[in-house]
Parts: C-alpha cells; sequence; structure tokens
C-alpha cells in the first residue's frame, strides 16, 4: 500500500445484526434454513462495492476488507471480568448464519477477517493505523462511537445507512471533543451495552465540560478535589479506579498480530459465477439477477454452488455470551430451554420447515384456527423475543403489535 491508496474497512459484526434486524425472518424453501441476515448482509455489501466502484463515489477503494467479531471472549474479559456480561447469546436462528455470512464475503471476493481473542475494532484499529504509516487513506463503514477515537486527517468514517461521512468536526460536533479524546469521554461516560462501569452520574454532555476544564483524563483525576459541584466532585473521587479500568475497556488495540498483511487486502473485480453460484444456493432469486446484470454473466449457465452449514465449528459475535449460552441450553432436561421453550433442533437431518400459518391483522400476527401455534415469534423491529402462547388457536405473541411469527 501506498500514498493515494484507499482502504476500506467494513464493520462486518454491525452489518449482520444490522441485516438481521432490519428484515422479517427468512428461511430456505427448499429445506428451512433461516437465510435472512445472509441476504441482508449480501444486499448490503453488494451495495457497498457497487457504490464505491461508481464514477460518481466521492471516494474509491484500492483495498477492502470486511472484519468480524470471533466470538464474545476476548482479552478484556481479563481486564474485567463484568465486561459485556449483560450481553444475550444470540438468536437461535442467526447462529446457523454467522458461517454462512462469512462465505458470502468470501463469495465476493473479498477478505473476511477475524482472530480470537480480539474484537473487530482491534482489527480495525491495526489496519487503519498500518495504513496510516503507509500515507493512505482510510475509510471506516461503521456508525460505532467506539471506533470513533481512530478518526483523524487521513482516517474517517461512513454511515451506509445515512449515506453520511464522519470526519473530525462531526465526531466533535456530536460528543463535544475532538477523536482524540474519545476514549477519556468514553471512560466518564461508561457503555452500558458493553457493561463498561465509567463514572455514574456523568454523560456525555458533563464528561465533555470537565474535559474541556482539565485536559485530559489523567489531568482530571488528579485535579478532582478542584471541581465545584460537589455531587460531581464526589463521583470523580470515589470512581476514579473505575475510569481508570474504563479507559482501558474503550482504548482500541493497535498491535493485533494481523492474519493477512495490507497489501493483500487489494480490491479486486467482482468473480461473477463464483457469487452467482453461492447466492443460487441460498435461493436469494432477485439478487442473483442483479449481479448477473452488473457483471456480465450467463446466469443459466452457472450452478448453485454446494455450500455447507458448519455444525461444528460455530463462532461468531456474542457467541459465549449470556446465560446459558447455547449448547448449556440444549442440553438442559428434556430438550428445554429455560421458560419452557423447546431447544433448537439440530441442522443435520432437519426435516423443512412448513410455510409460516401465520395472517396480519390490525395490531399482531395470529394463525388460522386448524394450524399448531408456533413456539416463538421474533420482532421485526426489536432485538428482544417473546414466547407465544399455545393456549388458543387465536392467541397471539404477548409482546404487542409488529411481531411477526
Amino acid at each position: 500500500m501506498k500514498k493515494g491508496d484507499h482502504l476500506f474497512l467494513v464493520d462486518g459484526s454491525g452489518y449482520i445484526f444490522r441485516a438481521y434486524h432490519a428484515l422479517p425472518p427468512l428461511n430456505r424453501k427448499s429445506d428451512g434454513l433461516p437465510t435472512g441476515a445472509v441476504l441482508g448482509f449480501c444486499n448490503m455489501v453488494w451495495k457497498l462495492v457497487q457504490d464505491s466502484r461508481s464514477t460518481d463515489a466521492r471516494v474509491s477503494p484500492t483495498h477492502f476488507a470486511v472484519i468480524f467479531d470471533y466470538s464474545a471472549k476476548t482479552f478484556r474479559h481479563d481486564l474485567y471480568a463484568e465486561y459485556k456480561a449483560n450481553r444475550q447469546a444470540p438468536p437461535d436462528d442467526l447462529i446457523p448464519q454467522f458461517g454462512l455470512i462469512r462465505e458470502a464475503t468470501r463469495a465476493f471476493d473479498l477478505p473476511c477477517i477475524e482472530m480470537e481473542g480480539f474484537e473487530a475494532d482491534d482489527i480495525i484499529a491495526t489496519y487503519a493505523r498500518l495504513a496510516c504509516e503507509a500515507e493512505a487513506d482510510t475509510t471506516i463503514v461503521s456508525s460505532d462511537k467506539d471506533l470513533m477515537q481512530l478518526v483523524g486527517e487521513t482516517v474517517t468514517m461512513y454511515d451506509p445507512m445515512k449515506d453520511r461521512q464522519i470526519g473530525i468536526a462531526e465526531v466533535a460536533e456530536k460528543w463535544g471533543v475532538p477523536p482524540e479524546r474519545m476514549i477519556d469521554l468514553q471512560a466518564l461516560t461508561g457503555d452500558s451495552v458493553d457493561n463498561v462501569p465509567g463514572v455514574p452520574g456523568i454523560g456525555p454532555k458533563t464528561a465533555a465540560l470537565l474535559l474541556e476544564q482539565f485536559g485530559d483524563l489523567d489531568t482530571l483525576l488528579s485535579r478532582a478535589a478542584e471541581i465545584k459541584q460537589d455531587k460531581r466532585r464526589q463521583a470523580i473521587l470515589d470512581n476514579a479506579d473505575k475510569a481508570r479500568i474504563s479507559r482501558e475497556l474503550v482504548r482500541l488495540k493497535n498491535d493485533v498480530p494481523l492474519p493477512e498483511a495490507l497489501d493483500e487486502l487489494a480490491l479486486r473485480p467482482p468473480n461473477g459465477p463464483r457469487l452467482i453460484a453461492f447466492l443460487k444456493a441460498l435461493e436469494f432469486t432477485s439478487l442473483t439477477r442483479r449481479v448477473a446484470e452488473a457483471t456480465g454473466t450467463d446466469l443459466a449457465a452457472i450452478e448453485a454452488a454446494a455450500v455447507a452449514v458448519s455444525t461444528t465449528d460455530i463462532h461468531g459475535p456474542d457467541m459465549g455470551a449470556g446465560t446459558p449460552p447455547p449448547d448449556a441450553a440444549a442440553a438442559l432436561p428434556g430438550g428445554q430451554r429455560e421458560g419452557g421453550r423447546p431447544a433448537a433442533a439440530p441442522l443435520s437431518g432437519r426435516a423443512p420447515l412448513p410455510p409460516t400459518p401465520c395472517r396480519p391483522t390490525s395490531s399482531a400476527w395470529r394463525w388460522p384456527p386448524e394450524q399448531g401455534a408456533p413456539a416463538t415469534c421474533r420482532s421485526r423491529i426489536a432485538v428482544a423475543r417473546a414466547t407465544c402462547s399455545a393456549a388458543s388457536p387465536r392467541a397471539r405473541c404477548r409482546s404487542g403489535p409488529r411481531w411477526r411469527c
């Protein structure tokens, strides 16, 4: 990589969950395999790649990679055992899609990078540092605030959902501090999503004011007695150690031993036949046609690829989080999950799922009297899951409107 090159780093884990929650449940017709997140991911990556190749694009990448979290467990748990302790395990129907999404990335002929023990953000930070040292530019495709500490003269972020560039000015406008102070700000505010403690009672606006007054976290902690507000001063004095450990948790590691060198991320032209073979295997008809048209590939001449679903090497974002984890839950007496829900059936040898019998109503989804109630429902717009009642043939999901069976 050299001066003038441009590296795109996609937060693949963020793409997965956005894709999963943006679409209603989708299963492959031939065998019932869950594929909704894979389709959403493929659509997002295809649009990003096509837009970046357009002559009208603001930036055009020369290098490109999609970065994933390997699992929930990282080196940060050794620093703070409660890190991400409040995270839930991924939904059952998302877990088998992790491997398929990695295969999809390779079908797009894009580097698919993950490392056990490190978060995707650490890998992104390391590649961004190396690109900066090579005097190249970097665009991080994400809107995650945890990555904003990396923004600088040669590093920007891009929010694909809002089609918005995030640079130094945008970070300062949103958070009240420049990117180089984001670590200190997050150390003070903490993060409820990742269970980073921070200082209780200190929000982003107060943290920004304190950093503006004292300059940085170390100076603030050493001069905390000078804070005029009694409650604020006492909170800083009582929780100085929490602020310090929080700083280490939010600080991204930029010296990860990378599995692929920077030059190996060079963007290659799309391999139409390979991508179409994968999309055919997943039965993504509409996207398959669009790819065939864009790449000039004869759709009829391409056979569907043999895409296997691994039942042994299962890993991905938030795997291992929550209580109980998937394997432990499956082993509960009677094959039941806690709360009486049936454990997920194994993928191998699973019978095809019947067509969904639900029909829409004004506030929820219900099923015809002749059909049995499905065991669970998943929201189109929420992360939470609900258990449905099978006591009545007209029972509805108890979580309210816009639930789909």
